[in-house]
């Protein structure tokens, strides 16, 4: 099994004439927790989709476990790669249970039913999620944090080996947030998988991830290790806005001025 999950060569990504990155290299390893910051309109959320598959890049080529990502069958890919969008929609009426049984869909063939095993993963998410008391309950009465936790149970449940994540904390109180992070880099971690997450925090990547995009501007993007990265000079820089770093129990902390 190779250390290299996802590889993007050479990749070019624009959305409404402006161009996110140019010829850019990016590489995630297994084990590894990336966290993608930029100012809003920067371009986060096209690049992740980008990543995702969900649409083609302007030029260069995107390799899942060294195949081309572009040949692969979306079913495969789903097998794969799981994305938590920013928004999620509920079109059709369903319980909190059917919803989370939908991340099982990538691996189930024409006509077949959940099984046994299916719904033992389900069941796991949502007590990882603390949710498991609204199992029979309409999606449609659940909060906006509610909602978020169960988007993210499915994402468990459909297991994936590399989570493509936008904006994880949305909606979450301050106790849901770390209790999802926390479990969600431990899992990846322990489990020798990948994680790529959108946040707006940057002491929620300074804390949970040990890798960083900072995306600039002007076609500039930064990436490395979060501590050579997350510097004042470079988040200036980024959020155009005076920050000032501070030391709190064993820990830099970022605050703006």
């Amino acid at each position: 099994m190779t250390s290299v999950f996802l590889e993007a060569k050479n990749l070019t990504v624009t959305v409404a004439g402006k161009t996110v990155c140019r010829d850019w290299n990016f590489v995630i390893k297994r084990g590894e927790c990336w966290g993608v910051l930029g100012p809003n309109g920067a371009g986060k959320t096209t690049l992740l989709h980008t990543l995702a598959g969900l649409r083609a890049p302007q030029a260069g080529t995107i390799y899942l476990e060294t195949k081309l990502l572009s040949t692969m069958s979306r079913r495969h890919i789903a097998q794969c790669m799981g994305v938590l969008f920013q928004h999620s929609q509920d079109p059709f009426p369903s319980t909190v249970q059917e919803t989370v049984l939908i991340g099982r869909h990538p691996y189930l063939t024409t006509w077949r039913w959940e099984g046994e095993e299916d719904r033992r993963h389900a069941h796991q998410a949502l007590a990882q999620m603390a949710l498991l008391d609204m199992a029979s309950r309409q999606v449609e009465t659940l909060s906006g944090g509610e909602r978020q936790r169960l988007a993210i149970a499915a994402l468990l449940t459909q297991d994936p080996q590399l989570f493509l994540l936008d904006e994880p904390a949305n909606h979450l109180d301050l106790h849901h947030q770390i209790m999802v992070m926390n479990l969600l880099v431990q899992h990846v971690r322990q489990a020798r998988k990948a994680l790529l997450m959108v946040l707006h925090d940057v002491n929620m990547v300074m804390r949970y991830c040990d890798h960083v995009v900072l995306l600039v501007g002007d076609e500039n993007i930064l990436c490395g290790t979060t501590d050579e990265m997350l510097t004042q000079e470079n988040l200036e820089k980024l959020y155009k806005h005076p920050v000032h770093c501070i030391e709190a129990q064993g820990r830099r902390i970022f605050v703006a001025e």
